[in-house]
């Protein structure tokens, strides 16, 4: 589970890269404890830092005026590459809860929503006029209840997303919390089962949920 996403209100920093894959996003050397915590300060390592280690300052997230984006306008293609679940965790730890871009690799879309990420599709031409809108850091709303996106001019521009998705991220649900929501449905069938296949428990044991 995760906190849930209903409204995000805070800059929104412009990264208009294309194909900005989850290497850029996360280094491997950075995932080699198999810790997925204190991966913030790594986010876009890449490209966020000169080879000496201080802040390149044309990095967005170094700017004085995104420094605290809770939103990120990316380009196309967003989160291609491997499928490194670990990026959306550095992304979050970054402080950002959504990503308005174009399209996003699907292995990475997917991970957004067990995580916690807001994804959000937008067309090219709505991506760079919400970049021209947010330039001097002021703040973009998003709201996952009304699928809308305010700009800091006060323009409303609507997008869309899957239904089941939309609710499991207001809910703060990931697959798993989702599936617990049924925890006493299934306890039952098991029970029912267990009356009427007895032979089927004694092979392969209780798995249920609860407790």
């Amino acid at each position: 589970m995760f906190e849930p996403v209903i409204r995000i209100t805070g800059p929104a920093a412009p990264l208009p890269v294309a194909n900005l894959d989850t290497d850029v996003i996360i280094r491997i050397e950075r995932l080699t404890s198999g810790e997925v915590t204190g991966l913030g300060p790594w986010a876009f390592e890449s490209i966020r830092y000169r080879p000496d280690g201080t802040e390149d300052p044309a990095f967005p997230l170094n700017d004085p005026r995104w420094r605290d984006a809770r939103i990120l306008l990316a380009g196309p293609n967003f989160g291609c590459g491997s499928s490194r679940e670990p990026a959306v965790n550095a992304i979050l730890q970054a402080g950002i809860r959504c990503v308005i871009a174009p399209d996003f690799g699907d292995i990475f879309h997917a991970n957004c929503f067990q995580n916690g990420l807001l994804p959000i599709r937008m067309d090219q031409a709505e991506v760079t006029r919400l970049m021209a809108e947010a330039e001097d850091g002021g703040d973009v709303t998003v709201d996952l209840e009304a699928c809308t996106v305010a700009s800091p001019s006060g323009a409303v521009r609507g997008f869309t997303i899957d239904r089941a998705r939309r609710e499991a991220l207001m809910a703060g649900l990931d697959d798993m919390g989702l599936t617990l929501r049924h925890a006493d449905d299934i306890t039952a069938w098991q029970q029912s089962d267990r009356a009427r296949r007895p032979w089927v428990w004694a092979i392969t044991g209780d798995c249920g949920v609860a407790g």
